[in-house]
């Protein structure tokens, strides 16, 4: 087992744990101390790129739950380790931005607790194989960006984002659980590395393959349920630039990459991503240019890329694996990047609305150089990544690989908007004419400029190495088309070099015009909304409220305060579960005589009893009356008294003097306990429920007690299992070192369940020593009035 696999997925929760000391501790270079984490991690992931290109994978395993089968296990391939870099990467950066950006922010400390919490749940995500650890991984990134949404609490807008995609992954959550489930109950494993195509051949196959769909596009904000990622804005921008690059919203990609060698190559598959990744990248954006705030230009653009790489996936080929990788890596490198320099901007100037902005080169140059760097690689302009993702998606069209002509003129269209919006976020702000800015605008600090700077300068030298990234980081052989592009497009037998650099001509030129035109394009879509007049996140707070309005309908038909009626349908309960199930079940048939008389005389014989025996049933008896005939509660509740203090001594007489001293605990300790909070009472009230009322009841309670009996008779005239009283008596001493079976069954067999009971009676025993201690409520003095008003009163 390599330890150091599980070392990457838990370190990240470890430095959580301490980031709030780390903060008080180190104040202003809490950030740069906190960095090393990932750092670090990033490091270690550095040390296993040669293990996995010489032996295609790397895994640890960890024993879980032995007793169902469970491991906790992880695997090291070209897909997972590209992920975890990617994601230690920039967190590295991002933990360095946060600490600068919320520089003297109260609850700093708590923000990098959530931050390398969010972190360390992506890590476990990328890199876990057991499907279990895989939901377990994929609810925490839900959870954790919950909170980061949220951070800003006191915001209704951040309250209601983090609330809504909270909702939305949490659908998408429970849909990986119920494939996860499936998946081992048709193969008997839970490791998704062992796999194979028996998924595809059975009869289930729709089935899991919608439930994983439909985790993979809630959490990849996939068209129809895309609108939770831009609301998901409200978040501190570091928050932003990590969930848009490489956490969270890229853990759907990731699982559409994973779950291809089994659940991929299909008809049904190839149609569904291509068509839903397709609208999802043109509506994304679309959604982009009509916005004018740049993180929400950068947000509906997430969504747009977030489309083109289901795209990829659906495709399936090799060639469209190879472009979904590169093309990750290139868009996680610019997006996180544009937003550090979007929270740059704000921070510095003022505003993200770029309709005000302009100038800013000259205020701000450190900050235009990483812009322009991250706009580059986002326009896919030569000696970029991102001229080479661009490259390899048209390679596989023009190449005969893609054979439909709508899948590259939807590539062309989505390349050249994002293009466009591209050449917007670079020469809004920072060219043209200088505009005034709510503040004075200047460079921000070095903590914010290193992370836009150093992803800026990766992507240029990932894009004059490509050859480097794909074949170091990736699966050897994954590239060889694109090691071939890289050297020359005219060495390509069938020279699709031209049909490749018009191709790239045509999508700059595209994204120009794009650009020249982006306030008609933002004029026309918001006319289009407006003519809607609704959009899925309408929709939602539809849906979200009709929710609230049917939960306040049934809570005040269910929870009305009557405490008779709850009391009265609890039992009618009780008495259906008590006699229907085994009444359906055929289960009283052993009660009932047959034709033989002596049948009847045998079951309904007396039982042959001591005296004083026959006295504790005369004990309960009285009891009883005393209960029906009690004028007042104070009787009542004595008497309750004498009914349970007969059960003790059945319990007694049976040979359980210790349930028996338990019994009498509890009568002495019920019986004070009520007379002490019917002290609030008055406990001389009579009961005044009229004849029907008791009739109700009483019949109520008859049909209680006799469901009760008869279902112990039926089970008592049932076989006696001894096999596990017979593993208590065998196990007692030699174990548990007990002589006592019951005390050894409470405590050691039943420990959890023991100390279960013990925090319920010491919370009820909390709660009525607090209501006890409660002093009667102190009247209200009346308000002090002036002479006048008294003159005036009078």
């Amino acid at each position: 087992m390599d330890a150091s696999i599980a070392l990457v997925a838990i370190a990240p929760f470890v430095a959580a744990l301490l980031a709030p000391l780390v903060q008080r501790a180190a104040r202003p270079f809490a950030g740069w101390v906190l960095a090393l984490v990932p750092a670090g991690l990033f490091l270690l992931l550095l040390t296993m790129v040669e293990p996995v290109i010489s032996t295609g994978a790397i895994s640890a395993r960890i024993g879980w739950i032995p007793t169902y089968g469970l491991d906790l296990s992880f695997v090291v391939d070209g897909l997972s380790l590209t992920f975890a870099l990617t994601i230690s990467g920039i967190g590295t950066l991002i933990v360095l931005y946060s600490g600068a950006y919320l520089k003297g922010h109260p609850h700093l400390g708590r923000f990098f607790a959530f931050l390398l919490a969010f972190m360390g749940a992506m890590l476990g995500l990328v890199l876990a194989d057991n499907m279990l650890a895989l939901f377990m991984f994929w609810e925490l990134t839900s959870v954790t960006s919950f909170l980061l949404i949220g951070f800003d609490h006191t915001r209704q807008a951040s309250r209601r984002g983090a609330i809504q995609a909270l909702v939305i992954t949490n659908i998408g959550g429970m849909g990986l659980l119920v494939g996860a489930i499936l998946v081992h109950q048709l193969t008997g494993v839970w490791d998704m590395s062992a796999l194979g195509d028996e998924i595809r051949a059975s009869g289930l196959y729709g089935l899991v393959l919608a439930a994983f769909l439909a985790a993979a596009f809630t959490k990849s904000a996939q068209v129809p349920f895309h609108f939770w990622l831009p609301n998901a804005m409200e978040a501190p921008t570091p928050v932003s630039a990590f969930l848009h690059s490489a956490t969270m919203v890229q853990g759907g990609v990731y699982l559409l990459a994973r779950t291809t060698p089994w659940l991929g190559d299909t008809q049904v598959w190839t149609l569904i991503l291509v068509c839903v990744g397709g609208a999802t990248l043109l509506w994304g954006a679309i959604g982009a240019l009509r916005q004018t705030d740049l993180k929400q230009m950068l947000a509906q653009s997430t969504i747009a890329s977030l489309g083109l790489s289901v795209l990829l996936i659906g495709l399936g080929t090799e060639a469209a694996i190879a472009a979904m990788l590169l093309y990750f890596v290139a868009h996680a490198l610019y997006k996180a990047g544009l937003f550090m320099v979007a929270g740059a901007i704000d921070h510095e100037a003022g505003t993200r609305d770029i309709t005000v902005l302009g100038g800013l080169a000259d205020s701000m140059p450190v900050t235009f150089i990483a812009a322009a760097l991250a706009s580059l690689t986002m326009i896919g302009l030569p000696l970029t990544l991102g001229y080479f993702a661009k490259e390899e998606m048209y390679l596989g069209l023009v190449t005969g690989q893609w054979p439909d002509i709508a899948v590259l003129a939807v590539l062309l269209a989505g390349n050249a908007m994002l293009a466009g919006l591209a050449m917007l976020v670079l020469v809004k702000p920072f060219l043209g004419p200088v505009l005034p800015t709510p503040k004075s605008a200047h460079e921000a600090p070095i903590a914010m400029l290193v992370g836009p700077i150093v992803l800026g300068a990766a992507s240029i030298v990932a894009g004059v190495m490509p050859d480097w990234l794909g074949h170091t980081l990736l699966e050897p052989g994954t590239l060889a088309i694109l090691r071939e592009t890289v050297s020359s497009h005219l060495s390509l037998a069938i020279n699709p070099a031209s049909v490749l650099l018009w191709l790239s001509v045509a999508t700059w030129v595209l994204g120009y015009l794009v650009y020249l035109q982006a306030a008609a394009v933002r004029t026309l879509a918001r006319r289009f909304e407006a003519a809607l007049g609704w959009t899925a996140d309408t929709v939602f707070d539809v849906v979200m409220f009709g929710l609230i309005r049917f939960s306040g309908a049934v809570t005040r038909l269910l929870h009305h305060g009557r405490l008779e009626v709850y009391l009265v349908t609890v039992f009618a309960a009780l008495a259906l579960a008590l006699i229907l199930p085994v009444l359906m079940l055929g289960g009283y048939d052993v009660l009932l005589p047959t034709a033989e008389l002596g049948d009847w005389s045998a079951k309904l014989s007396w039982p042959d009893l001591q005296l004083y025996e026959w006295g504790i049933i005369a004990l309960a008896l009285v009891g009883l009356g005393a209960v029906l005939l009690a004028p007042n509660r104070l009787v009542a509740i004595v008497a309750l008294g004498i009914q349970g203090t007969a059960v003790a001594l059945i319990f007694l007489l049976l040979g359980a003097p210790d349930i028996a001293f338990t019994q009498f605990m509890v009568e002495i300790l019920s019986v004070v306990i009520l007379a002490l909070v019917m002290t609030r009472l008055r406990l001389d009230e009579r009961d005044h429920r009229q004849l029907e009322d008791l009739a109700r009841d009483g019949t109520l309670a008859l049909v209680c007690g006799a469901g009760v009996s008869l279902f112990l008779m039926v089970v008592l005239s049932g076989t006696l299992d001894t096999r596990l009283s017979d593993l208590f008596a065998a196990t007692s001493v030699p174990i548990a070192h007990g002589h006592n079976i019951v005390n050894v069954i409470l405590v050691d067999y039943r420990g959890f369940d023991t100390l279960g009971e013990i925090s319920v009676v010491m919370a009820a025993g909390i709660a009525v020593m607090a209501l006890l201690r409660r002093g009667p409520k102190r009247p209200v003095p009346p308000a002090p009035t002036s002479r006048r008003s008294q003159k005036a009163a009078s």
